[in-house]
């Protein structure tokens, strides 16, 4: 009856790490994600090998370190099925943590059983090296991908403004102002574009004939952490809200940028020559996953409008915004976590409004709310602005002139 339960234990390791082994060996986009797959390959390989040993050690005895072979091979398989099973814990897979955890108690078991039967050890320590070696290597594999990887967050695109020179038009009743922008990747890691955006706000800045009170400053600060615009507390200068002159998007959707590479655009705003501001402020902004973290599925779908029954998360709806609502499934960068976590799915929202403009992704499962900060280590979701780019309408108007 062990015998039969060894082989069970062998086999059943064999196929699920052999399956794992060879998914991550050709599909996992990192190189210890390559690694591992060729690691727990080798182990497969192990436990086959140590599946024949077995049936000779128990019935034939035709080779005389069979015993010591089987040990080996079960003393591998019970660390590589302990070290997965650590990989998958915070999975959404109960049958997967299930059938590794029943792999992991039959292979400590197994190893437990065979050496009970008194295998010959003829070179004890030559085999504790042989299993204290890949063990140092799993753990430290495991480290690097949960412990190291997660810590690196420092990548992170730069979204550059500039303004040129006015334009009057010939009828003197508008101006045009061109904007440069580019967005920079200056890391050694390509980077997914969930979403882009650039607008223009209208600002009125009246000043006031006497010092302005502590009481109003605390309601300047108030009113700022409230809107999507940054604007300084002031003595004189009374910041009202801005208004949205113009916005749009710089990049479709799920486009991506290569490391160490740059995209550059230019748009145009307009105004009318008697536009009652006191200044015009550009910002820009957009959110940004590692292509080393994610793949994505399909390029994102457009979903809908979150005025028209699109989904609108519970912050949205506390901010007075509208948004065009982007989708699009989410694979995870190697097939072990791919296949043992849920779906997943990146939401963009392009949203906007009177008082502003700005671009939000999340990922979560179907039907899942979550934030950002949840998954931005595991996907390497990031955030980049500029802005506010001020300049005053009477300057503008001097430049006409």
């Amino acid at each position: 009856m062990a015998v039969v339960l060894i082989l069970l234990v062998f086999v059943g390791t064999t196929l699920l790490l052999g399956r794992f082994g060879i998914d991550n060996l050709e599909k996992a986009m990192t190189f210890p994600g390559r690694i591992t797959g060729a690691v727990l390959v080798a182990v497969s390989l192990t436990t086959l090998l140590g599946a024949a040993a077995v049936v000779d050690h128990w019935f034939w005895n035709s080779f005389a370190y069979s015993g010591v072979v089987a040990l080996f091979a079960a003393s591998v398989a019970f660390l590589a099925n302990a070290v997965l099973l650590m990989e998958i814990w915070d999975g959404d897979s109960p049958p997967y943590q299930a059938e590794l955890g029943m792999l992991t108690a039959g292979s400590g078991w197994a190893a437990f059983t065979l050496w009970r039967t008194s295998a010959v050890i003829p070179t004890p320590k030559r085999l504790a090296a042989a299993l204290i070696v890949p063990s140092v290597i799993a753990i430290a594999n495991f480290g690097y991908q949960n412990l190291y990887e997660p810590s690196q967050h420092g990548a992170k695109p730069l979204i550059k403004v500039t303004t040129e020179k006015p334009v009057l038009s010939q009828n003197r009743k508008e101006f045009a102002v061109p904007v440069d922008i580019s967005i920079e990747n200056h890391s050694n890691v390509g980077f997914y574009v969930l979403g882009s955006e650039i607008h223009a706000m209208g600002e009125r800045v009246p000043l006031s004939d006497n010092d302005r009170l502590r009481q109003q400053w605390r309601t300047d600060a108030e009113q700022w952490n409230r809107s999507l615009e940054r604007s300084p507390l002031s003595r004189r200068e009374i910041h009202q809200p801005g208004e949205l002159v113009a916005a749009q998007p710089l990049m479709g959707p799920g486009h991506f940028i290569e490391a160490n590479d740059a995209f550059a655009t230019r748009v145009v705003v307009q105004m009318p020559i008697d536009a009652p501001y006191d200044r015009v402020a550009f910002y820009a902004s957009a959110s940004f996953a590692r292509k080393d973290r994610l793949v994505l599925g399909p390029p994102l779908q457009f979903k809908g409008y979150s005025w028209d029954g699109g989904q609108e998360p519970q912050w949205m709806k506390t901010m007075d915004l509208d948004a065009i609502v982007y989708r699009g499934r989410v694979h995870e960068n190697n097939p072990i976590n791919d296949r043992t976590r849920e779906p997943r799915y990146v939401t963009v929202y392009w949203c906007f409004g009177t008082h502003g403009a700005r671009v939000s992704a999340v990922i979560a499962r179907n039907g899942e709310e979550t934030t950002k900060r949840e998954t931005e280590g595991r996907y390497g979701l990031v955030d980049a602005d500029t802005g506010p780019i001020e300049q005053t309408l009477w300057d503008i108007k001097k430049t006409l002139r």
